[in-house]
Order: C-alpha cells, then sequence, then structure tokens
C-alpha cells in the first residue's frame, strides 16, 4: 500500500518543530562569561548530566584525523580519534622524551582523560587540574588508583603551585577561558621547570593583523563567545606574544638570560572533522542520549547550532586550531 502523500509533509514538520524548540533553547540560554564561577558553573553541569561523556567519552577535546593524501580524513572512530589527538600531540610537542616519573601538569584536564595516557602509556607523574569540582570528581572516579595520576581544583590563572616544579606543562583548549591571556602565560611558564617543555593546544581566532572580522564573523564571535563561557579567543600570533613576553620564559626567572623560544603550528584541518562528529555521535549511539531521558535530548539539540557554527569559523579560516611548544631554557648559572 502507497504512502500516504501527507508523511513526508508530517516529517518536514516534525523536523523544522525539533529544529525551532533547538533553536529557541539556544538563543535564550546561553553561558556568558562572567567570572572563573561560570566556567566552573558550565563544566559541573555539564559533567553532571553525563551527555558529554556519554558522546565524546573521557577526552573533552577534539579529536585528530590522520591527513591523508593532502586532506584530513576521518579516523574510524570519534573516541579513537581523540586518543589519537593525545598522542600525536606527546610526540609534538618531544614530551614522549621525557624520563619516565617526570614530572607534569595537566591544566584543564576535563575528567582526566590526557591525564591518564600520560600515565600509563609514557609512564610520567601527571597531576591534572580543573577549575570545576564536578570534574575532578568524576576524574578520579575513572582513574584507577595504580596510576600515577592525581588531580586537584584550582584556578590556572593563581596555580596554588611552586615556581619551576614540572617538568612538562600541557594545556588543551583551556585558554579560551582565561580572562588574561597574559597571566595565563605566565603561569604555565613559572611552574615549569628549567629545562622543562611547554605545550599548549588551543582554539584562536583569526589574527587581526590577517583581517578584522566582517559583520557576519562577528555575530559568529559574540555567539562562540556565549554560548560557552568564553571571555575572549587569542590568536595564535597573540599568544606566542604572551608567552615570549613573560619573565618566566627565562631559565631565571627574570631579565637574565636566554629566551623561551616558541615555535607554534596549525591542526585546524587535522581536528576539523570533529565538529560534525560530535553531533553525529547522537545518532550512531542515540541509546547513549536517549537513555538520559527527554531533558538529554533537548540538551544534544541545544548545542548542536554551536557545533555547527564552530565548524563553519574553522572552515572559514575565523578560527584557527594553535599548537604551541618551546623547551625553557636552563638556569643562568653564571657566578656559582
Amino acid at each position: 500500500m502507497p504512502a500516504s502523500p501527507l508523511v513526508p509533509w508530517l516529517l518536514i514538520a516534525a523536523l523544522l518543530l525539533v529544529l525551532g524548540l533547538a533553536l529557541r533553547l539556544w538563543q535564550r540560554r546561553n553561558r556568558h562569561f562572567v567570572s572563573s564561577a561560570t566556567v566552573a558553573a558550565a563544566y559541573d553541569r555539564w559533567t553532571a548530566d553525563r551527555l558529554l561523556e556519554r558522546l565524546w567519552g573521557d577526552h573533552v577535546h577534539l579529536g585528530y584525523y590522520l591527513p591523508s593524501r593532502g586532506r584530513a580524513e576521518p579516523a574510524v572512530d570519534f573516541r579513537q580519534a581523540k586518543v589519537e589527538f593525545v598522542h600525536a600531540l606527546v610526540r609534538w610537542s618531544g614530551l614522549d622524551q621525557l624520563p619516565p616519573g617526570s614530572k607534569v601538569l595537566d591544566v584543564g584536564c576535563g575528567i582526566g582523560g590526557s591525564a591518564r595516557i600520560l600515565a600509563r602509556d609514557y609512564g610520567l607523574d601527571v597531576l591534572g587540574i580543573s577549575i570545576s569540582p564536578g570534574q575532578i570528581q568524576r576524574a578520579r572516579e575513572l582513574t584507577d588508583p595504580a596510576l600515577s595520576c592525581q588531580f586537584a581544583v584550582m584556578d590556572a590563572l593563581d596555580l596554588n603551585l611552586a615556581d619551576a616544579s614540572f617538568a612538562a606543562v600541557w594545556s588543551v583548549e583551556a585558554g579560551p577561558h582565561m580572562p588574561d591571556k597574559q597571566l595565563y602565560a605566565d603561569e604555565l611558564l613559572r611552574v615549569l621547570a628549567p629545562g622543562g617543555r611547554l605545550v599548549v593546544a588551543d582554539w584562536n581566532r583569526r589574527d587581526p593583523a590577517d583581517g578584522p572580522l566582517d559583520r557576519r564573523e562577528r555575530w559568529v564571535m559574540r555567539q562562540l563567545l556565549d554560548q560557552w563561557a568564553h571571555p575572549e579567543f587569542a590568536s595564535i600570533a597573540g599568544f606566542a606574544r604572551n608567552l615570549l613576553a613573560s619573565p618566566y620564559g627565562r631559565g631565571d626567572g627574570g631579565t637574565q638570560g636566554p629566551q623561551l623560544a616558541v615555535e607554534t603550528g596549525d591542526w585546524t584541518a587535522e581536528t576539523l572533522p570533529s565538529w560534525i562528529d560530535s553531533i553525529l555521535e547522537g545518532i550512531r549511539r542515540p541509546g547513549q542520549v536517549l537513555s538520559l531521558g527527554p531533558g538529554a535530548v533537548l540538551q544534544g539539540l541545544r548545542e548542536t547550532p554551536t557545533l555547527l557554527l564552530m565548524h563553519w569559523a574553522f572552515a572559514t579560516g575565523m578560527m584557527q586550531f594553535g599548537l604551541f611548544r618551546g623547551v625553557k631554557p636552563p638556569a643562568n648559572r653564571a657566578g656559582i
């Protein structure tokens, strides 16, 4: 029996209704940055509802899609692409050259996915910090006590840690939440020991020197800031300047001696498929969403417009996925 001609129209109407509801929720319930407390509250909610964990696994960051034939091709699995991101960043930064037992600080550790890989696969002694108590509690729940991997609630702009106390400092996708980029750079370098390795991976805006944002881009930028508690995005060149301007980039922590040399990279192409994959995970694993109840379905719909805008921004060059690495010069021992 042929289907009624009304069926396609009913399906279209239902789809439009769902999209309209998602857009209304998105417009009415943003997460505008006010202070570090708003960032902590946002991540506490994302951790408590478990939707992000169900879809993204234990890595709250983008995936790495292996370049092939001059373009980035999706990995087999979104979650595996996130694991590959950690290993690729370890290789790029040289953290795989650290001796076992080296102390590493993971700034903005999420629920501990990267920290566990650094401890388990590379034998590093890791401290992960986040401003979100909910994330730290969940990280501890997911971590084998046998791993050399600890977690603490801490503000990245006010690290309660001694100077020069880590052989490496690792920070992935935390910078956009920092209202003071220079202080963020200073704190990362302050706790890094002379001879230690720094690696940062972040979402970055196009540098103003490469062209101002047009009217459409300014609107998109406002949404990207307000929806996910971001005060501002640094450009790749801008944050490199922050690192170079820090007094803690010198081995003696002062004005003498050689300065940290900063190398940058751009993994926009390698990470770009993550945004659409983030949406498709809800289709590939519908049970993961539906099992959390109707609230999770609405929450997933509510995040979809921002994910699509993120994809557009990175695909058009308005945003870039920046990498930063450097080795802090040895301490100046002249006269000792």
